[in-house]
């Protein structure tokens, strides 16, 4: 599979840590240049552009504010600019938070939205107008498996991961007679540091309702979106894959 996407230019929001690190890698592995966006982990961006130059490829982080429609425009405006075009989105950032509903507000329904869906919107919006005109493009949401279907102590975050399935399944309808791919990954418990807030007990407890006994690994997630970017994927659009080892 190697090179696959000699060539190609891959811009991923989210990508000083965790799954988005991984996904940058795992397309630098396959020849991709590659645009990592960050919000504040600056050690972090530094640290994930160490990692893709290792491979051989070129890369340039982007401090910008997905949430913001005018600092997502503006960043996809500047990777056009300094890489020449964009082949691929992947929409990766994104936060989680667990409480009972009717404890949240709306100043949490804001900052989950914002976090989760807006940024989708906002990246999105920017680069689809470059991928029509040249009527080619890529396009990867990162959603959850709990937008699919639904967890407790989860509804705001699951609601807005439904609202990225819906949004990708629409999005892929229209965009493929203009040779645009829209799918979403749709992961379920994968080892990052979010699972930090889990106890050894919970951890344990989540592994036994997994069928294969494990959480799954970030560099899994990045092979899934390496392949939904490439060729091999061609005649695939408007799909949310799960990866999930088999726990829903």
């Amino acid at each position: 599979m190697k090179n696959i996407l000699k060539g190609k230019v891959v811009l991923v929001t989210g990508a000083s840590r965790g799954i988005g690190r991984h996904i940058a890698i795992e397309m630098a592995k396959e020849g991709a240049a590659v645009a990592v966006n960050y919000l504040k982990d600056d050690n972090g961006a530094k640290e994930t552009l160490a990692l893709l130059n290792s491979e051989g490829v070129y890369a340039k982080a982007y401090k910008a504010d997905v949430r913001n429609f005018k600092d997502a425009k503006d960043m996809i405006e500047n990777v056009i600019k300094y890489f020449g075009k964009i082949d691929i989105l992947v929409n990766n950032a994104g936060i989680s938070k667990i409480g009972l509903f009717m404890d949240q507000c709306t100043a949490d329904y804001d900052e989950i939205f914002d976090a989760n869906f807006r940024s989708v919107f906002n990246c999105t919006n920017a680069a689809v107008k470059y991928m029509v005109d040249k009527k080619k493009g890529c396009i990867i949401n990162i959603s959850s498996i709990w937008g699919n279907a639904g967890a407790s102590c989860e509804v705001l975050y699951s609601a807005s991961k439904g609202a990225v399935n819906s949004f990708t399944k629409a999005l892929g309808k229209e965009l493929a007679p203009s040779n645009i791919r829209v799918n979403a990954i749709s992961p379920g418990v994968i080892d990052t540091s979010m699972n930090s807030v889990f106890s050894n007990e919970d951890i344990k407890s989540i592994k036994d309702e997994i069928p294969m006994m494990r959480f799954g690994r970030s560099d899994e997630i990045g092979k899934l979106a390496v392949f939904l970017a490439s060729d091999n994927a061609s005649y695939i659009t408007s799909q949310i894959i799960t990866i999930d080892g088999g726990m829903l």
